[in-house]
């Protein structure tokens, strides 16, 4: 039986496994932001460390002609010494069908499934403490032009099998550009059976006059803020944003009970 506080990655193999680390806040779209201002919304920056990359192992480029079959999907594999296309659009595309020009193959990265879909295989089989699964999916918050991460959610517990990462390329003849060791794969536990414990309900927030309340000196505050930013009032200027849930607290001065502002997850060590 799995250890109750440990994940464990077991090795499939002995080379050709995929970099495995925790995932790190930043993101290349975010430190593009005027003065970084993506970093300021919390709920955003904690999602992106929640959880493990994995990694891709190779650099390559994939191209779906639209049909739907594992042949219709084209993957050019740089190998070191390779000099990469000039262009993306360096490959040879009919309107039925990708070229057979010869490619080097690695069985890290397939075609397998076909529906434009590029496949990662991956060389771990991970096992999670009783009632852990694990939702696979695309790095959060990572954004790739052409490709869209297919998430699923296992049963890590007790499967004694791996899975695969999937992309699912979305337009016909557009080249997708996948780099060597950009992330590919975020691995985040999950309780199994939680959202199925909860009764969902809807009702008037008028019902919680304390709730409503809160809400509503929420509200007035952050009209009030922007009236004074947009007015250049100096006080607001400096402060420059509201910092109120990023501090765990409410308009009106009450603190959370519970609040985190970062995510420290552990590194996976060999044993």
């Amino acid at each position: 039986m799995a250890d109750e506080r440990r994940i464990i990655a077991y090795e499939l193999s002995e080379n050709g496994m995929l970099p495995l680390t925790t995932a790190p806040v930043e993101r290349d779209w975010m430190d593009q932001s005027p003065q970084r201002y993506a970093y300021r919304c919390l709920p955003l920056a904690i999602a992106n460390r929640a959880g493990w990359l994995l990694h891709n192992p190779v650099t390559f480029t994939a191209v779906w002609d639209g049909g739907p079959t594992r042949h219709n999907v084209r993957l050019e594999i740089e190998t070191p010494g390779m000099q990469a296309p000039s262009s993306p659009w360096a490959f040879t595309v009919d309107s039925t069908t990708i070229s057979a020009r010869a490619s080097v193959r690695d069985p890290r990265v397939t075609e397998h499934f076909g529906v434009g879909t590029v496949t990662f295989t991956i060389s771990y089989l991970f096992r999670t403490p009783p009632g852990i699964n694990l939702w696979v999916k695309g790095p959060s918050n990572w954004i790739k032009d052409g490709a869209q991460p297919l998430e699923g959610i296992v049963e890590t517990d007790w499967v004694p099998s791996t899975f695969t990462m999937n992309w699912k390329l979305t337009r016909p003849h557009f080249p997708v550009r996948f780099e060597k060791d950009e992330p590919v794969c975020m691995i985040v536990p999950v309780l199994r059976g939680l959202a199925e414990s909860l009764t969902p309900v809807r009702m008037p927030i008028e019902r919680d006059p304390a709730l409503w309340k809160e809400y509503q000196e929420s509200v007035n505050s952050r009209v009030d803020f922007l009236r004074a930013l947009e007015s250049r009032e100096p006080e607001a200027v400096e402060r420059g944003w509201q910092r109120d849930y990023m501090h765990g607290v409410t308009a009106g001065g009450a603190r959370a009970p519970e609040h985190q502002t970062r995510l420290n997850l552990k590194e996976f060590v060999r044993e």
